[in-house]
């Protein structure tokens, strides 16, 4: 448990706590809530787990966003996968895309046991192989995920390209972070004042692709890990910013982000993507808040290679998944949550993903 314990020390946490109450009673002092957006489904689940929200003086309020790529990945999308199995295209994805509704609550799953073949794979190179063993089939790989998990997934294309592979295409719907920063912030409805920035995705962009949003709208980003310690001395940054009045973007995560970040996946980002705009499950389209594949690289894209254009999908009527998202509400605050939508019986992506904000209230919080 080397280098795991001092993240996770109570005494350590409770000397933090002692400084946000203190800094919160500033605040209050001043009649000021403060509004704190964390932007990662990790960051979401180690704070319920470790029950941080209940910690917090009651003018400091933590807001859960859009941070799990599997809860913002459109049902269109999913719609359009479910297509591609049914025309005989083997489908390979990560495990938890595998319950993700699409329009009339029709998953990847419930396509798997009308026959179509959906393979779950553990890496990228796990699609390389099955379509190495099914040479007489389309493999397509559900490329989705946020800046942390586009590295090895575009990677796949050296690998092909080297053994020349010639029936796997990626169906991609990747996602990038600060620009759903300035969609979310300039939602008036949400009020949010300073943002928790991710962990992982921080350490592939690096803290330096904060600046200009810092500058611009005067909100702090401070970056933090999943740990408790690490994420109460983020809090705690973010309250001593806005009291100070010295705004910025602070990485409390140093022994992982630089401020350039991971710039051989940033080269990899350049070689084979351009931006795009992106739908969102319950935000809508994102100007240039996704990456697609290069002109240069079409043999590899699925939509290309299909000649299909994933249309905005149909989600259930009843859940408010896309208020959770965008932080409107809490998860109890919908109508089927715990009752009709729970993990044996999810209805909507925020309690099918083990980051989902649902997932981590009902797990953690449910009272």
């Amino acid at each position: 448990m080397k280098y795991i314990d001092e993240y996770r020390n109570s005494e350590t946490a409770s000397y933090l706590v002692g400084e946000i109450r203190k800094n919160a009673n500033t605040l209050s002092a001043q009649k000021m809530s403060i509004n704190i957006m964390e932007v990662c489904g990790s960051h979401t689940m180690a704070i319920s787990r470790y029950g941080i929200r209940e910690l917090l003086p009651q003018n400091i309020n933590l807001i859960s966003g859009p941070g799990c790529p599997v809860c913002v990945t459109d049902a269109g999308y999913i719609d359009t996968a479910i297509a591609l199995a049914r025309q005989g295209a083997i489908i390979a994805t990560f495990g938890d895309m595998i319950n993700v509704p699409g329009s009339d609550r029709m998953t990847l799953a419930k396509s798997r046991s009308e026959g179509c073949i959906i393979e779950v794979c553990y890496s990228p190179l796990s699609a390389i192989d099955l379509a190495e063993a099914n040479l007489d089939k389309e493999v397509v790989f559900l490329a989705i995920g946020f800046e942390t998990t586009i590295a090895p997934i575009i990677s796949m294309i050296d690998s092909v390209s080297e053994k020349n592979i010639k029936n796997i295409s990626l169906l991609t719907a990747f996602k990038l972070v600060p620009p759903a920063l300035e969609t979310l912030t300039s939602d008036p409805e949400l009020k949010i004042d300073a943002f928790l920035c991710p962990a992982h995705v921080s350490a592939i962009i690096g803290a330096k692709a904060y600046e200009t949003f810092v500058k611009k709208h005067n909100i702090p980003c401070v970056i933090a890990s999943f740990e408790p310690v690490e994420i109460l001395l983020g809090i705690n940054s973010i309250l001593k910013q806005i009291i100070n009045g010295s705004i910025k973007v602070e990485n409390d995560y140093e022994r992982v982000v630089t401020y350039e970040g991971n710039t051989k996946a940033q080269e990899l980002f350049n070689k084979y993507l351009e931006d795009d705009d992106a739908s969102w499950r319950g935000i809508g389209v994102i100007d240039a808040s996704g990456l697609k594949l290069k002109k240069e690289f079409s043999q590899f894209d699925a939509s290309e290679k299909f000649k299909i254009k994933i249309k905005a999908g149909a989600p259930d009527k009843g859940c408010r998944c896309g208020d959770v998202l965008k932080g409107k509400i809490r998860p109890f605050e919908c109508p089927l949550y715990s009752k009709a939508c729970n993990p044996l019986n999810p209805i909507g992506p925020c309690m099918v993903s083990s980051e989902g904000t649902c997932s981590a209230y009902y797990k953690y919080s449910r009272t």
